[in-house]
């Protein structure tokens, strides 16, 4: 690689301050070189490659002077996937293809996936290798009953195995799971204590709101913190 086109295809990184959840979002000006190199546009899909680590993120062009001249903007969880204590190069491409979405493709046709294709998906969803439109893809071929029973086994295993998970030391676990999408159904905090204070070990877990005007994760967040890591989780159960 020559000097020339390292410096084309290399930024320096620095965070912005947008919230964007959890999608990765990296932030670069319409008259940037990489842009007009490489091709890429609003919502292009670019790996991201400084401080020892590497990650896919959604690209949005900005339109102002919000970034200098050689500088790329960061999302939150973006800066924070890229673990950087302050401002640091980056060298931007093209991610390469994602080899699982080829079973996406054949689900969309009715195939029926073997557990090994299922957690190759599920793999590379964990790892933030699918957009959002290939994730609505997965979804589409997935929803009603487009799925065996052993497809919705394997797929369980799947997401199981590519988390972390918690050994509660107890033979009794339980859980209290809501019906959901019910405005002011608050039934969960409120059963949930109940059976933690006689006793029970029930290591709830709850969503974000989807159909109602708030989930129980949204309403619990008005009395305490629920983004709890893997040891405050063990510690408040």
């Amino acid at each position: 690689m020559t000097a020339d086109s390292h410096r084309i295809h290399t930024l320096s990184a620095r965070p912005i301050g947008i919230d964007t959840y959890q999608e990765p979002v990296i932030y670069m000006r319409a008259d940037c070189p990489v842009c007009r190199s490489e091709g890429f546009e609003s919502y292009s899909r670019i790996c991201v490659t400084g401080n020892n680590t590497s990650f896919v993120a959604t690209l949005n062009v900005v339109h102002s002077d919000l970034l200098a001249e050689g500088e790329a903007g960061f999302s939150d969880i973006a800066w924070q996937m890229l673990d950087a204590s302050s401002s640091c190069e980056v060298t931007l491409t093209h991610p390469e293809p994602v080899e699982s979405f080829r079973n996406v493709r054949a689900k969309l046709y009715g195939r029926v996936l073997t557990p090994m294709e299922l957690d190759a998906i599920v793999r590379d969803v964990a790892n933030r290798l699918y957009s959002d439109v290939q994730l609505s893809a997965f979804i589409s071929g997935c929803v009603g009953d487009r799925m065996t029973r052993a497809e919705v086994v394997a797929l369980s295993h799947a997401m199981v195995t590519v988390g972390e998970r918690l050994n509660w030391g107890h033979e009794d676990v339980y859980d209290k799971h809501c019906v959901g999408g019910l405005p002011g159904n608050r039934t969960t905090p409120i059963v949930v204590a109940i059976c933690t204070a006689c006793g029970l070990i029930m290591p709830k877990t709850s969503s974000r709101a989807i159909t109602s005007p708030a989930g129980t994760a949204d309403t619990m967040e008005t009395l305490t913190r629920v983004d709890l890591s893997l040891a405050d989780m063990r510690r408040v159960v």
